[in-house]
């Protein structure tokens, strides 16, 4: 359940002279100039080029100013820069800096994300995250699932690197996967300000295989686009169980939007609910993972193989689809 940052859209490209950059380069170029703002306690000139959503997380310029003075307080300064990389997808240009700092052993990541006029729309600082242990890194899924959608998805998070998936980190959500709708590389139509502008939300969200109903929340309420519920992490859901000891969470459904009652069974292609922005979520997308429990947050997470799906247009009988790849049921 973790924060999906909104999605950034194309770049209207600056000049250097007689040079334009390319979308990369500019990404490069402002994730350096911002990093050295940040180092030099020069937040004004971050705070400025900010989101109203990003100024929502932090509160105020001074809370950006206190979060540098604990990074330096906590690791304390850069040595040394290790690598750096600008990763695009789905419209997001993100810029990521690996460093050695003076007070930490391990490696610190320091990461912008911008969008169509370089606002920043992202921003973390964390020591570089590993995988979480897991006894299922061998494990084939026993039962037979489907994409719980139909339609085109993309996948945001997913994968078994922390960086294709940050779930991979949270040994509950190991094998996670949150996705939502592009249009033209974008998630949602205006200024994103309303779910409603969401293409993913409203839509379907389906059982992907034949279980028993667990679990259902249904009165949880949503959330306004950039605000969080970290209190109710999964938000409205559902959980099925698979049999086998495999549990499916569904996650962030919309409010009173369940189509289903514990004990029920279901099928393949059943509705559970709309797919809504209830929970700790910052956009409206479908959080899915596996899990040995049947209960949120214990147990450890399970490896999602789907079956019969288009993967950027490309058919598989089965698979784990991955950050990057568009998928769809096959018919």
């Amino acid at each position: 359940m973790r924060k999906l940052w909104p999605v950034l859209f194309l770049l209207v490209l600056p000049a250097i002279g007689d040079a334009v950059l390319t979308r990369e380069q500019a990404a490069m170029s402002l994730g350096q100039t911002y990093t050295a703002n940040f180092y030099a306690g020069e937040t004004a000139a971050i705070w400025k080029h900010m989101t109203a959503q990003m100024r929502d997380v932090l509160g105020s310029e001074s809370g950006l100013r206190a979060f540098g003075n604990k990074v330096e307080q906590d690791v304390g300064t850069e040595v040394s820069v290790f690598a750096e990389r600008v990763e695009s997808v789905a419209g997001y240009r993100t810029y990521t800096r690996h460093s050695k700092f003076s007070k930490f052993a391990s490696p610190i990541i320091v990461s912008w994300s911008f969008d169509e006029e370089d606002r920043i729309a992202g921003f973390f600082v964390r020591p570089q995250q590993k995988p979480a242990q897991s006894p299922y890194l061998d494990y084939d899924t026993e039962a037979y699932l489907r994409l719980p959608f139909e339609g085109d998805w993309f996948v945001f998070w997913g994968g078994r690197t922390v960086e294709q998936n940050y779930h991979a980190a949270a040994r509950d959500q190991r094998f996670a996967y949150d996705l939502l709708v592009l249009v033209n590389g974008k998630s949602h139509s205006g200024d994103g300000k309303s779910n409603e502008q969401y293409y993913c939300w409203g839509k379907e969200i389906l059982s992907p295989g034949s279980g028993t109903v667990v679990t259902v929340v249904s009165d949880l309420p949503d959330n306004p686009p950039g605000v969080m519920d970290p209190t109710n992490p999964p938000g409205n859901h559902v959980i099925l169980d698979l049999g086998n000891k495999e549990f499916a969470l569904l996650a962030h459904l919309q409010k009173g939007s369940a189509g289903v009652s514990e004990g029920d069974e279901v099928r393949p292609g059943q509705f559970l609910g709309h797919c809504g922005n209830s929970g700790n979520t910052s956009e409206p997308h479908l959080h899915f993972h596996l899990q040995d429990s049947k209960r949120f947050g214990k147990g450890n997470g399970m490896p999602v193989f789907f079956s019969n799906y288009l993967s950027n247009g490309i058919p598989v009988e089965r698979g784990e689809p991955v950050r990057g790849e568009t998928i769809s049921p096959k018919r």
